[in-house]
């Protein structure tokens, strides 16, 4: 299992829809949570895209130099940006990282802020698009000169002269609900992406992919992104997810409802459906729970519980397929440390960091009265239980 962290570019706090309890997500937070991100033994983190965020490109490059282990997962944007210049910063990237690269294909799902940007196509269209822009791109990425005219696209005669490390090239990641995305996903990705539906839905989706990828001759592998209250108790993870929207109130919903109408995106009708704008019922499958989601677009739910029963959760979307979780939480820093201690203890992970026993870096809690390991007391504790 791999599991990955989230930068807030677009804002943080420890409440939603309010500025109480916000924080400015200036470059040395960001960078804390990447190092976070980086020691705690994280895969990697997603970064963002879209206008009410900083440029994921620019602040994944400027985070490399303060990580060491973390991966990027970076937008690439069909329409926005052409497959060549695309590709360019791709290599780049990968060559200055390490190989640290993920590839994020965003579509995109909002036409009004498309049209802000120049992008003036309705939404099967601009999956097309996306179609011809990722055989060009792709092409490109190993070492082949493209020549292509589509319905969208005109290139000739383009490539890359130097390569990036990762091959064929950094690993495509993509999500996408629609008949025609899910086409594009099966064609051209690695990583199929779903946001935190309940079980019975990914399940189909995974299917439903699956059957298409074997139409093309081709295998995917399947993430998820969601977000997690993880708690010593399951009682105070449910608190913690009520403190967390008690700001939330009607005129917040109804505007993020209003702007959620606007999107043609069936990845974000699907997790409006979940809890339909309203605070009634918001745990939508055992520990599921669609509450984010009553103001925030995109990934709305979140997995909430004891370390034992989040963990059982992840390993039930694993039994479908699952294999990679993006997660994140409120606020993005204190919650990556604590996601790291009470849950990956639980889970199956490839990528924890070796732990050197013959030094200590650090008390593994507070020194007891100035003098005392308190491990020592955990031991005698353990002994005196077992006596």
């Amino acid at each position: 299992m791999q599991v990955l962290w989230f930068i807030p570019t677009h804002g943080d706090g420890r409440y939603l829809a309010t500025a109480e309890g916000g924080r400015t997500t200036d470059y040395p937070y960001l960078r804390q949570i990447a190092q976070a991100v980086d020691h705690l033994g994280y895969t990697g983190a997603l970064l963002p895209t879209g206008r009410s965020c900083e440029d994921a490109w620019v602040v994944a490059s400027t985070l490399v130099s303060h990580t060491q282990r973390m991966r990027f997962l970076v937008a690439i944007r069909p329409g926005l940006m052409s497959p060549g210049v695309a590709a360019r910063m791709a290599a780049t990237f990968d060559r200055l990282s390490g190989g640290r690269l993920l590839i994020n294909v965003v579509t995109g799902g909002d036409p009004v802020e498309l049209a802000g940007d120049g992008v003036h196509l309705s939404h099967d269209d601009r999956y097309r698009l996306t179609d011809e822009f990722l055989t060009v791109w792709r092409a490109t990425l190993k070492g082949e000169e493209s020549h292509f005219k589509g319905d969208y696209l005109d290139v000739q005669g383009s490539k890359l002269l130097f390569p990036a490390i990762q091959k064929p090239y950094p690993p495509l990641w993509f999500g996408g609900s629609s008949p025609i995305a899910q086409q594009i996903a099966a064609k051209h990705v690695d990583v199929y992406l779903t946001w935190g539906e309940p079980p019975a839905q990914v399940a189909e989706k995974i299917a439903a992919v699956r059957r298409l990828a074997e139409v093309e001759g081709r295998t995917l592998k399947f993430g998820i992104r969601l977000h997690v209250i993880v708690r010593e108790t399951e009682s105070a993870a449910w608190e913690a997810a009520e403190q967390l929207i008690r700001y939330v109130d009607e005129s917040a919903i109804a505007a993020a409802q209003k702007a959620y109408a606007r999107m043609d995106s069936e990845g974000q009708r699907r997790m409006t459906h979940l809890h339909h704008g309203s605070r009634e019922a918001l745990e939508i499958s055992p520990n599921l729970w669609a509450g984010i989601g009553l103001v925030r677009g995109g990934a709305g739910t979140a997995l909430v519980g004891d370390p034992d029963t989040v963990a059982a959760r992840m390993l039930e979307y694993a039994e479908l397929g699952i294999d990679t979780f993006i997660l994140s939480g409120y606020p993005h820093l204190e919650e990556a440390y604590r996601t790291a201690e009470l849950l990956f203890p639980w889970l199956p992970l490839e990528n924890q960091p070796a732990t050197q026993q013959h030094v200590m870096f650090s008390p593994f809690g507070e020194i007891v009265a100035n003098e005392v390991d308190p491990k020592q007391l955990d031991t005698q504790t353990t002994l005196a239980t077992v006596d």
